[in-house]
């Protein structure tokens, strides 16, 4: 076989492209790669502008510190070569139905230097798996004074903006209380109280490490503003109250039906007329699709710029063209909701397209969509998770806190880590994992 033609003995192979390399497009990549790309049916190639994944749900982590991004995160092209795909590096910017071609924009060096010049790359089928980004909903101030947490450099950026201060704290001398730092997290979805309580947790391990000066109850000031009644919106009451109470208590200030209107260098202003002044705020409310693919190329999109498609997970004007994950606007069924974005969805998405692109080659139909609500997780660090679980033991939701929820959040991860790497490789990586929590420090320190 020929990866670079797309043949095998002279014969053309059909060619599957698949635009983002997130949690379900990577999935998608290595189940076709292991049924088509290995036994040279089809050339199956994984487009990102990274040349690294990292499991979106882990960023919370990554900004605080409790998680190393580097050790965490995949080679894509590793992840290729092993599973029978092609990679390519680069940003798409551009669509031709006609020519079935997407374009990637050029890349640059650090240096301002042209790396790799646009590139055109060809499909016979397109998945778009793109994901999502944080939606500012056009607040003034909030993408030049707020930190948009999600991608890893997003995260990375946080981080280091939280041990500056700290060791800033370190050398002044001051009254405790004095000239507080304050974290605003605009936002009570799952990312902000994730976020709040992983990094409650990271200033006091910081704390311990010689910082004499730093006392996070005294010295740091975490706040999450929401314009919903709630926090977790989308999720069940109980899960909401409980999540609520246990960030009282690490003293997370809560303040909900409260609009943020504007952000400046020196604060979150509310259209209450309440005014938060802050240090770094995090905006996590609400996502949308990439705005370069609102009507690329014609196709069909709504107000999130999310790809309108039908349950086989086609775009409504284009059957050579599939979308999932964030960036697909799925419905459930007649009069429901469209499939909501997470985690779970993006997985089940993939399982159920590899399979149809695996049966579209051998002349079967397409399957449709049929998404399964499996509940909701909600990690605290330390201090609890908490969570429900649909269709469990009971009829609707069963709630479940403590150690089983941890450990049934942990294993997400590792259900991720299984479908890309495998289940030997995720068993050893598990063993380096434990054995880097015992050498390293409990938190990132640079």
């Amino acid at each position: 076989m020929d990866s670079k033609t797309g043949t095998n003995n002279g014969e053309k192979l059909h060619r599957i492209t698949i635009v983002g390399g997130g949690a379900g497009g990577l999935e998608l990549a290595v189940r076709l790669g292991k049924k088509l790309g290995k036994k040279h049916q089809a050339l199956i190639t994984l487009v990102d502008a990274s040349r690294t994944h990292l499991w979106k749900p882990l960023l919370h982590q990554v900004a605080a510190g409790t998680l190393d991004s580097h050790a965490d995160e995949r080679e894509y092209f590793a992840l290729a070569r092993a599973n029978h795909f092609n990679f390519r590096f680069g940003r798409m910017d551009g669509l031709d139905r006609e020519k079935k071609e997407i374009y990637l924009a050029p890349a640059y060096d650090g240096d301002g230097s042209e790396l790799l010049p646009r590139q055109t790359v060809e499909y016979d089928t397109l998945v778009m798996a793109l994901g999502s980004q944080t939606n500012d909903f056009g607040t003034p101030g909030a993408r030049e004074n707020s930190i948009m947490l999600d991608t890893p450099a997003a995260a990375e950026r946080f981080h280091q903006r939280l041990i500056n201060f700290c060791l800033k704290a370190q050398a002044e001398s001051r009254a405790h209380g004095e000239g507080r730092f304050t974290v605003t997290i605009i936002g009570g979805g799952a990312t902000g109280v994730e976020l709040a309580a992983e990094l409650h947790m990271t200033t006091k391990i910081l704390s311990s490490y010689g910082l004499v000066n730093f006392h996070p109850e005294k010295d740091l000031k975490i706040v999450i503003v929401d314009a919903a009644a709630r926090l977790l919106q989308a999720l069940p009451e109980r899960l909401s109250d409980t999540v609520a109470k246990e960030l009282r208590q690490i003293a997370v200030e809560i303040h909900t039906n409260e609009k943020v209107v504007e952000v400046s260098r020196e604060g979150v202003q509310m259209a209450s007329g309440k005014f938060i002044p802050s240090g770094i705020v995090v905006w996590a409310a609400g996502i949308k699709a990439p705005d370069f693919i609102k009507d690329i190329g014609g196709l069909e999109s709504n107000r999130i710029n999310q790809l309108v498609v039908h349950r086989t997970m086609q775009t409504t004007r284009d059957p050579a063209i599939f979308a999932i994950g964030d960036c697909a606007a799925c419905p459930q069924g007649e009069g429901q909701a469209n499939v909501p974005p997470r985690a779970q969805s993006a997985h089940q998405q993939a399982s159920t397209l590899a399979q149809s692109l695996i049966g579209l080659l051998q002349g079967r139909a397409l399957l449709e969509f049929s998404y399964r609500d499996y509940g909701s997780l909600v990690s605290l660090g330390d201090y609890s998770t908490v969570g429900s679980l649909m269709g469990s033991l009971t009829s609707g939701s069963l709630f479940i806190e403590g150690m089983i929820a941890k450990w049934m959040y942990w294993w997400l991860h590792k259900h991720h880590q299984i479908a890309v790497n495998g289940m030997f490789h995720t068993w050893l990586t598990t063993w380096a994992e434990l054995i880097a929590r015992a050498r390293n420090p409990r938190i990132k320190l640079h």
